[in-house]
């Protein structure tokens, strides 16, 4: 089946070198097709607005633990994870389609308990469920959900359109939920251990929840159309502002600085963070999970959006030569670099 040349890990891609090498000899040939991979949802062009299609896929023991995910959690997160796509494209989630594999060890008690929680954040988020296929499967449970929006042609925004000088703005805070899946973990490894201990996360809801129940921010995508404010370059923030702040630069050969004192953390993340011995900054800027929007703006709309209490500007896109660069506290400045979360690690190596 294969020849004796020597192989090549697919750990030592990544999964975004892997999703590069495969798709970077695709030849779109449909005149429809406006934009193919390597955004946050493909864009088709339906003959009026345009369509936005988004896939994920949620695998049990790679993507969650059912040991500390309730499943009506899980299907909630599931469909939030596939909306935030659309909305980091500055469209309108309409529909999507869920696709499940499951095996014997679930009886349908518990799928119903899954799509209760998927049924909640469609109705919810206004988004209807119009398909999808069910399987067993060996391998434990797996979720795939196809998200489908659209916008105005006009109104559609890519990631590789940052202009020099625009502003560096974030949603919400970040690293909650990192520091609230090792909250989880931690809680997780002392029950293994003592049965009789219950689990320990009095006074941590915010930051579980961000881990267990995110919320794609449909509300900054209305907010920023009612202020009249349109960005430069989006996308979500599901590995960390660092990775995702270098596929901006990137994908727009721009270059950036954002200040450290500017990212937004919440103080339970903050004070959490520290109680693990980690730095809250890096939990910020490595963690992911946050679902937060990530977006340029022209300097021209600061005045818009300067007191808006739900978004942050955190720094500024510069010319490519100046490279990508975290400026700290004390004023020094460090090159970003994406130390995200890789599915493809094996788990002794973490």
């Amino acid at each position: 089946m294969f020849d004796n040349k020597e192989k090549t890990n697919i750990e030592a891609l990544g999964e975004f070198g892997l999703i590069k090498h495969l798709t970077d000899n695709i030849e779109l040939v449909q005149p429809g097709t406006i934009k193919g991979v390597g955004d946050d949802a493909a864009v088709l062009d339906t003959g009026g607005k345009r369509m936005l299609v988004s896939t994920d896929l949620l695998l049990e023991g790679i993507h969650f633990d059912l040991a500390y995910v309730p499943l009506k959690h899980l299907g909630y997160k599931a469909i939030q994870v596939n909306l935030s796509d659309i909305y980091a494209m500055n469209g309108i989630a309409t529909q999507v389609t869920v696709s499940i594999g499951m095996s014997s060890k679930f009886p349908i008690e518990a799928i119903e308990e899954l799509y209760e929680g998927i049924y909640i954040a469609c109705k919810k988020y206004g988004v209807d469920v119009v398909g999808g296929d069910t399987s067993a499967s060996k391998q434990g449970l797996v979720i795939s959900v196809t998200s489908i929006g659209y916008a105005h042609a006009e109104d559609v925004v890519y990631r590789n359109t940052a202009q020099e000088g625009d502003l560096i703005c974030v949603s919400g805070d970040l690293g909650g939920a990192y520091v609230g899946l090792q909250l989880l973990e931690r809680e997780k490894m002392i029950y293994l251990e003592n049965p009789n201990i219950q689990p320990d996360l009095e006074g941590k809801d915010y930051i579980v929840e961000r881990q267990l129940k995110p919320e794609a921010r449909k509300d900054i995508v209305e907010l920023l159309k009612d202020i009249e404010v349109k960005p430069t370059a989006m996308i979500d923030v599901s590995d960390g502002l660092a990775s995702e702040i270098l596929h901006i630069c990137r994908q727009s050969n721009k270059g950036c600085s954002i200040y450290e004192e500017k990212i937004p953390i919440d103080p339970m993340t903050f004070e959490t963070a520290r109680e693990f011995n980690l730095d809250p900054t890096v939990c910020a800027l490595s963690g992911g999970e946050d679902y937060e929007l990530l977006f340029t703006v022209r300097q021209a709309d600061y005045d818009k959006i300067k007191f808006k209490m739900d978004i942050s500007i955190i720094g500024h896109i510069t010319e490519p030569a100046s490279g990508c660069n975290l400026v700290t506290r004390s004023g020094n400045m460090h090159e970003i670099k994406a130390q995200g979360w890789n599915a493809f690690k094996p788990k002794e190596a973490e």
